[in-house]
């Protein structure tokens, strides 16, 4: 069973735990990492989704975040960052290889496969720009059906206009934005 740091509203630990399951029955706050992988391709930047899979528990089937994850109970979000990157992709980050460029509160309820899911995370946003092959990456089965670089204005415009092809939090997604063009 995984156990979250219960945080306030700014994702510091108050202290006490919850497991994965009554956090998004209650809606309690805890922490997760984003990470983002971008390239630059000409004069405009790609980002890379993973697809989730259809097993996931929110969100099955739709692009999303390069990796990401909850933060379990103890942990620190540059190590949690490090180890989905690793666990969903194969992707192995050193400290220096992931810049740390903001966070963002994540609160919704939704229903997925007849239940409903209560979320309330606030996400500590990372982005990697390493050169990635994805044909060398190595896919988490269970939380990963494809990955595909995608036009960062293309991914906007889909998400703003909800076509059913992406579940990337805005929030994160803006933030990745401002770092890029701060970049420029």
């Amino acid at each position: 069973m995984e156990y979250f740091d219960i945080t306030d509203d700014n994702g510091i630990p108050t202290g006490g735990i919850v497991s994965r399951s009554e956090a998004h029955e209650k809606g309690i706050p805890h922490r997760t990492a984003h990470i983002w992988i971008v390239r630059k391709d000409e004069d405009a930047y790609q980002v890379l989704l993973q697809k989730r899979s259809a097993e996931k528990e929110s969100f099955p089937g739709m692009f999303d975040t390069s990796s990401a994850g909850h933060i379990q109970a103890g942990d620190d979000p540059l190590e949690s960052a490090q180890r989905e990157l690793h666990e969903e992709l194969g992707i192995r980050a050193n400290e220096g290889d992931l810049s740390f460029v903001g966070k963002f509160h994540i609160k919704y309820e939704m229903e997925f496969h007849g239940k409903l899911f209560n979320d309330n995370e606030v996400a500590f946003v990372y982005v990697y720009e390493k050169p990635v092959d994805i044909d060398s990456l190595v896919l988490q089965k269970e939380e990963v059906d494809e990955v595909r670089w995608f036009d960062i204005n293309a991914v906007h415009e889909g998400c703003i206009y909800r076509d059913g092809t992406f579940c990337v939090p805005m929030e994160g997604f803006e933030t990745l934005m401002k770092y890029l063009g701060e970049k420029q």
